[in-house]
């Protein structure tokens, strides 16, 4: 990190992360300004709007470590360019990663545009990555803890928005984080990690769906046999490979083993099952769109490297085509489980760099 910077706007979220980023750079001696995001505007089930205790949590924090901070609504650019996202892939069918989005749209889109406004020379997150340039580019690497590394949810970053951000725990241990917020009187440094889809957090999905999309029941057949297994809430609360919540447990048949998802009908209506961890889950690769390239497009337009199909997932090796128009075929070394239409396919070289990402779009038996 350069001194020749001297202004950092840190995106703190009232998460120990963002404090303890915050905090380190402060100590490095940059003049930081924390600036907190809203996002959504609704409460959950229960009345409560995390937003406010995040809030408090960030403004505690900015006052410890003595930066001002500064608050900014987003929830209209979010509701246009994630969530209207990600209501369109549900009814079509698709599993979305809205995360992803937030990232590329949001949190270094307008959050950068207002922190320039703020004097900002780089912006910093507390997210667990590594930012190298070289050569006038800038690459986007794997944190150095990677049981944390959230690298795959960045993977739509562009080169211009790399160029501003620094991520100053890609090189930390997440215990290391806990240890310093501690040591420091941060009031996040107990505060547990959140969970759950960035706007839904960990409300019921069902409930919070419900609001935006109409349900349309019906039914659970089993692929194999075609046998009614019983009745689906609605085929947008449902996902490949998921056991889970199915509703259709403790029916004396086959061999006993749990049922999972293998395919939705939609023209029909019909979620289909298979008992067991058969061949319907599997396959041998996916075609993937919107491809986004780190540094830039590869130079050969076939290559080995490894790819993740869903966050902390292991790397895996495979074979990319490239297929023009930013899309990309995908093909796995070996079979893979439940990839799934509208998640992400993050690629990696062997240190850990990203190669690119983009959206799957169909999935390769």
């Amino acid at each position: 990190m350069s001194k020749e910077i001297s202004e950092v706007v840190v995106g703190l979220s009232g998460g120990v992360d963002s404090s303890v980023a915050a905090l380190l750079l402060r100590q490095q001696g940059f003049n930081v300004v924390g600036l907190f995001m809203k996002n959504w505007d609704e409460t959950d089930e229960n009345g409560v709007c995390t937003a406010e205790q995040d809030w408090k949590d960030a403004t505690r924090v900015a006052t410890k470590i003595g930066v001002p901070c500064y608050s900014v609504n987003f929830a209209k650019q979010y509701w246009d360019r994630v969530f209207t996202y990600f209501l369109d892939e549900l009814k079509k069918g698709r599993t979305p990663n809205p995360d992803v989005l937030c990232n590329r749209e949001i949190k270094f889109g307008p959050f950068l545009e207002y922190a320039k406004t703020l004097g900002a020379e780089k912006i910093a997150t507390g997210h667990y990555a590594r930012v190298e340039e070289k050569d006038g580019k800038f690459y986007l690497r794997k944190a150095v803890d990677l049981s944390k590394d959230q690298s795959y949810f960045l993977n739509q970053l562009s080169q211009e928005q790399l160029s501003w951000v620094w991520f100053p725990l890609g090189e930390m241990p997440k215990t290391e984080v806990r240890k310093i917020a501690a040591e420091n009187g941060l009031a996040t440094a107990e505060k547990k990690d959140s969970t759950g889809i960035c706007f839904i957090g960990e409300r019921n999905f069902k409930n919070f769906l419900k609001t935006y999309l109409p349900a349309k029941k019906g039914e659970i057949r089993d692929k194999r046999t075609e046998r009614k297994m019983g009745m689906h809430d609605g085929l947008m609360y449902y996902t490949l490979g998921q056991r889970k919540g199915l509703g259709i447990g403790g029916q004396k048949t086959g061999n006993g083993e749990s049922f999972f998802v293998v395919e939705k009908d939609l023209k029909n209506n019909i979620l289909y099952v298979t008992q067991g961890e058969g061949e319907e889950l599997l396959s041998s690769g996916c075609m993937a769109s919107g491809m986004n390239w780190h540094p830039a497009k590869p130079n050969k337009t076939e290559f080995e490297c490894f790819a993740k199909f869903r966050y902390r997932q292991e790397d895996q090796a495979v074979k990319v085509f490239d297929e023009g128009n930013n899309c990309a075929k995908i093909e796995f070394e070996k079979k893979q489980r439940a990839v799934t239409p509208g998640q992400f396919v993050v690629l990696y070289d062997a240190d850990g760099y990203v190669i690119g990402g983009g959206t799957i779009d169909e999935i390769i038996k």
